[in-house]
């Protein structure tokens, strides 16, 4: 391979490698921390806050001087009015007045939606870089791990003859994804920092919530049931209120997600958005409905639920059976209310919102509605929790304090700062100017490292940085084999280019042998290992790869490079060594 080739593959390693890097980079250097802590929220809640401000703006700038120039504030206003004119292949005015802002939007609707898309874009970029990017921790960000105990045995014994089963297996294994999904759904809607939540053997769940949680808090949505009841749907009133919120959706709701005029619905009634799974497995509203503040139902008179097909024209459909109480509860309502809707409440949220076509007696209840599999799936896990009572202990609970995380982050940098410092000054004192080449590829050493854990979207622990130090002593032990080699070389009477040349190939299979086993050792401690031998494992096998690359390769161009293009005749490459 000539010097020019491998000039271009060095110079594309790097690239690529900033390309994998740039959101780490964006993300912890470029990406404000009030950014950062919203882009880290739940997708609802970014969702939330686009809207929020971009209300915020509308009824701010409908409430200026409508002859008045837009101020500084809102310059970013002016460049999204004259887009919408030059959109509409209209002259853009000048001076771009409050007016002729608004004038160019059909309705207030399109003016928010125009303006909520900057807030929108804003986070979700910051968010795409947060998921691109190196992850810290919990010993390094803080956070909290739970370790949840689910007794399944409990859940077993408090069926009843409406959901007895025969299959205890099945039943503990359908009990504990539920339990799963909704702590996984209360979670997420508090908007806490990328929670995991998995299951751990047989009967435990583990929780992991990077960044700062209160304790309290948490143990409380943990041990928390969610709500579910059947509320009467006010079709009038929901008209109605559709009908305003089209013509002021940025004066409709205030700050905390509340009605800023109470009077746009009944005194009984309450306003909850109608929810349905996105292509990511989120909650995404794309609808509202007025419902009645009086329950219809409570969801703990569900006992079973499941999704099947009708056999005439095999639509799918939800069935769910009640138990006594209930059935005659929901008979006495059904009847009453033929021809009225029905929605069913989960947290506050409307799950679905069917038509009572007739009297439902018996206490078995068939929900369709041109479902897909998936909406009848997500409608069955719904009224599971209301059944499935799987009562939960928190077994373990370990918080680390921010303060923590970011001394370890600052002994880690200090510890491999002095570690890479002193090897440098060694390098440089033994080696003499060679200690340069050997300065450049532990830095690019460290630049493809970082680049492949935020390639990979890894995450950064403690043990992983233990790795690394341990690879910034074992990369300069190469170029120690090939410096030596060239010393041998250049002591024999060689020229400089024979010396390297010779040195390279000589100290290439010791390099490569001391290299391979220490990659076969940490493919088996990554594979068997777990936690912080993981971890420790993953950022030694990087960092063997991109050694034995920096100094094969690299630090052979640049021994190249003296002698091609600044025609250097002799190697400085210790003391003692005549040329």
């Amino acid at each position: 391979m000539n010097k020019r080739t491998r000039l271009v593959i060095l110079l594309a390693v790097i690239a690529v490698c900033f390309v994998f890097l740039w959101p780490s980079i964006s993300w912890y250097g470029r990406t404000p921390k009030e950014n950062q802590q919203l882009a880290l929220g739940s997708t609802e809640n970014i969702k939330s806050y686009a809207e929020l401000q971009a209300a915020e703006d509308v009824r701010t700038i409908v409430a200026m001087d409508k002859n008045s120039v837009l101020s500084e504030d809102y310059a970013w206003v002016g460049k999204k009015a004259a887009k919408q004119y030059k959109k509409l292949g209209k002259k853009v005015p000048s001076p771009l007045t409050v007016k002729d802002v608004l004038s160019i939007y059909d309705s207030e609707k399109e003016f928010l939606d125009d303006l909520q898309e900057k807030y929108r874009s804003e986070i979700l970029k910051a968010k795409s870089y947060y998921d691109n990017s190196v992850k810290l921790g919990l010993d390094l960000s803080g956070g909290m791990n739970v370790i949840v105990k689910a007794d399944l045995d409990a859940a077993v014994a408090s069926m009843n003859e409406d959901n007895a089963t025969d299959n205890i297996a099945a039943y503990k294994k359908e009990a504990m994804a539920n339990a799963i999904e909704n702590l996984t759904s209360r979670i997420d809607r508090f908007g806490l920092t990328s929670p995991t939540v998995r299951q751990q053997g047989e009967d435990r769940i583990y929780i992991e919530i990077p960044g700062a949680a209160q304790a309290e808090t948490i143990n409380t949505l943990i041990m928390g049931k969610g709500i579910l009841n059947f509320r009467l749907v006010d079709n009038e009133a929901t008209n109605a209120f559709k009908a305003y919120y089209v013509q002021h959706p940025a004066t409709t709701f205030n700050a905390v997600g509340e009605l800023m005029d109470k009077s746009i619905i009944p005194e009984d009634c309450e306003v909850f958005g109608v929810y349905k799974k996105d292509s990511y497995g989120i909650d995404e509203r794309y609808d509202w409905v007025v419902v009645k503040k009086e329950i219809a139902l409570n969801g703990d008179h569900v006992k079973s639920a499941m999704v099947t097909s009708d056999s005439i024209t095999g639509q799918i459909e939800v069935d769910f059976k009640l138990d006594l109480e209930g059935a005659q509860i929901f008979a006495d309502f059904t009847s009453a209310h033929v021809g009225d809707n029905l929605a069913i409440v989960s947290d506050n949220k409307v799950k679905s919102n069917a038509t009572i076509r007739d009297a439902i007696t018996g206490g078995s209840v068939s929900l369709s509605g041109g479902f897909s599999q998936a909406e009848a799936e997500n409608i069955q896990k719904v009224l599971q929790s209301a059944w499935l009572n799987v009562p939960l202990e928190v077994e373990s609970q370990q918080v680390i304090g921010a303060s923590l995380g970011d001394a370890a982050i600052k002994q880690g940098e200090m510890a491999i700062a002095l570690g890479l410092g002193l090897i440098l000054i060694f390098m440089l004192f033994f080696y003499h100017a060679s200690g340069i080449n050997a300065v450049v590829a532990q830095v690019l050493n460290l630049y493809i490292m970082f680049s492949v854990l935020s390639a990979f979207n890894y995450t950064l622990t403690l043990s992983s940085i233990a790795g690394m130090i341990l690879t910034i002593g074992m990369a300069v032990d190469a170029n120690v084999l090939i410096f030596e080699r060239i010393k041998e070389e250049l002591r024999a009477g060689k020229s400089r280019v024979a010396a390297i040349s010779m040195g390279f190939d000589n100290a290439f299979w010791a390099i490569m042998d001391s290299n391979i086993t220490t990659f076969i050792a940490a493919l088996f401690l990554a594979a068997l290992g777990t936690g912080a031998i993981q971890g420790f494992a993953v950022s030694l096998a990087i960092g063997v790869c991109s050694s034995v690359f920096t100094a094969l390769f690299v630090s052979r161009l640049i021994f190249d490079f003296d002698t091609d293009v600044l025609h250097a005749k002799k190697v400085s490459i210790g003391w003692g060594i005549k040329q």
